[in-house]
């Protein structure tokens, strides 16, 4: 089976080809085709893979090019993990949104809109290229913003692209931890949109044991999400929020943080990369070594802003072991195989959540065999998050309209509904700014 992944030069590549190494069985990938549009990237990662692969006897082959058509033709499975305007492009959306005093981050408030705008012209082309030179492949989005470039390219491929974020699994495993059960048995009953969700219960054969930990506050206070937000405020909301839910729920610490850091946290990964690149494109440097020395450093300061403005200290090492290539392997084997198995992925809503329509892409736990993914139940939404989620989803229609039309005034509007964006006045000067250091945005007249 060929699995071709699009943004193949990208620092996270290694991690699903060792996902891919740990497959044995039948019907596992046998080709990797990594597609950049840089070719020293694609250099440096196919160095690093095969370091990973050397004596590994059943490896996946692997090839690399900058010929779009070429990675997608016969394709069974692909990655789209794209990054347009790449880490420079990721520092100028939090400089812009900071210099206005409104969040960068790039997938949350402004610099998830401006991320959005450039982005989903590409990931559409790419999905119309995939329809028509491998209908029969299943894309897996791990390209941000999650949800808004999975609705995207669901328009031109329906139900077979399916987007993957690592957070819903992190959280779950987190909560399974903490309370002493085997994340085997449970069922994280988790719901929202990407980077904008919920854990509101925990089920072990068939009884919820989520309120034993949100009745206990020091068992709250012994993970990640309960350091971040404190034990009262979980209390009062009755559920477990996606670690992105603190840009939202204290959001002037988190901005005053951003502005107050030395480097943003895309200009510190833009660093960091571009020495890592360099490293690795070295005569009689390991690769893999370098790689993996670069990757300690950036899981350790992940979020480091908001964990400092919350007094949540540093991450443990148990959470440093990001999640998402785990998600990929499963999902693959699942549809490959018809191994049934129930992931958290951001998929059409269908008639999962009625507040929202049948196109509308969310995030929630579904049923995976050779068919798809398939949206469990859920329960309705509470208010507070009912009023959220319509917001943020506003905002991504928005989006999906200003990209399709070219409308600056409809990119204005889209900024200006976010929750996180204060003024009318604050969204024109936004799109402003994005366009003066974006090319990618001159299609906005």
């Amino acid at each position: 089976m060929k699995l071709s992944i699009l943004g193949g030069g990208g620092f996270r590549v290694p991690l699903v080809y060792g996902a891919l190494l740990t497959d044995h069985d039948e019907g596992r990938i046998t080709e990797v085709v990594l597609h950049d549009v840089d070719d020293r990237r694609l250099y440096a990662v196919t160095r690093v893979l095969a370091e990973q692969a050397a004596g590994i006897p059943y490896a996946p082959a692997v090839s690399a090019t900058t010929n779009l058509d070429e990675a997608l033709g016969g394709a069974d499975f692909v990655f789209s993990a794209i990054r347009v305007g790449g880490l420079e492009g990721r520092a100028n959306d939090e400089r812009v949104a900071l210099a206005e005093g409104v969040l960068g981050q790039e997938t949350v408030g402004a610099g998830g809109i401006a991320y959005g705008l450039r982005t989903v012209p590409v990931a559409a082309d790419i999905a119309r290229r995939v329809a028509r030179l491998a209908p029969d492949a299943w894309v897996i989005n791990f390209t941000n913003p999650a949800g808004l470039v999975t609705e995207a390219m669901s328009r031109h491929l329906g139900d077979r692209v399916i987007g993957i974020c690592d957070s819903p699994v992190g959280l779950g495993r987190r909560i399974t931890r903490v309370l002493g059960t085997d994340p085997k048995h449970a069922f994280v009953d988790y719901v929202g949109l990407n980077h904008l969700g919920w854990v509101r219960a925990l089920r072990v054969a068939g009884r919820d044991e989520l309120p034993r930990l949100l009745g206990d506050p020091v068992l709250l206070g012994s993970f990640e999400e309960g350091r971040l937000f404190g034990a009262d405020w979980l209390q009062s909301l009755g559920a477990i929020p996606n670690e992105y839910l603190h840009y939202y729920y204290f959001n002037r610490e988190t901005v005053r943080a951003y502005q107050e850091v030395e480097r943003t946290r895309g200009a510190f990964l833009r660093d960091q990369q571009a020495r890592f690149y360099t490293e690795a494109c070295a005569p009689g440097v390991s690769a893999l070594r370098a790689w993996d020395r670069t990757r300690a450093e950036r899981e350790a300061t992940y979020m480091a802003e908001n964990r400092e403005s919350s007094g949540a200290g540093e991450r443990e090492p148990v959470d440093l072991s990001g999640g998402y290539e785990k998600v990929a392997l499963a999902l693959m084997r699942a549809i490959a195989r018809d191994e049934r198995v129930t992931l958290i992925l951001n998929v059409r809503n269908r008639y999962t959540l009625p507040v929202l329509d049948a196109d509308a892409v969310i995030e929630v736990p579904c049923l995976v065999d050779a068919s798809g993914a398939h949206p469990l139940a859920v329960d309705p939404l509470p208010g507070h998050a009912t009023g959220l989620v319509c917001a943020v989803k506003a905002v991504e229609r928005e989006v999906l309209a200003a990209a399709e039309s070219g409308s600056r005034a409809t990119a204005v509007k889209a900024f200006a509904l976010h929750p996180l964006v204060d003024s009318v006045s604050v969204a024109r000067r936004l799109v402003e700014g994005y366009a003066e250091v974006h090319p990618g945005l001159s299609y906005l007249e």
